[in-house]
């Protein structure tokens, strides 16, 4: 059976790596260091996309709504992720319609069954 491809866009190339090494069991993991690349290869259709909120040029809400503003992409389930817990941010999140909300530092544990949750066969 083909794995399925998870996305992620963050700027920190050891954010990329943790959550490559946690993912690449089971899933075909696909890296971007900013949101312009994370946007050409969100055209591939990943089935999900880990989406960082802090990054330099373009942050992670202006990712997110190029993403739901192209049909081609907009029904891919973005999570986001950031080392930021303020209320206010979450709640900014997933009032434009993220699928989840992760934090920094990352839990393994919490990625995986994020990542599950919306990636059942």
């Amino acid at each position: 059976m083909d794995k399925k491809t998870i996305l992620i866009i963050d700027d920190s190339p050891d954010n990329l790596d943790i959550l490559s090494e946690i993912l690449k069991e089971e899933y075909k993991v696909k890296a971007a260091l900013n949101g312009k690349i994370g946007l050409k290869i969100a055209n591939t259709k990943p089935n999900l996309i880990l989406l960082d909120i802090l990054m330099p040029e373009m942050d992670g809400y202006e990712v997110f709504q190029k993403l739901k503003d192209n049909p081609e992409t907009s029904s891919i389930p973005i999570v986001f992720i950031s080392g930021n817990s303020n209320d206010d941010e979450i709640k900014k999140g997933m009032d434009m319609g993220a699928s989840d909300y992760l934090f920094k530092p990352i839990d393994p544990e919490l990625v995986l069954e994020s990542v599950k949750k919306f990636l059942k066969d």
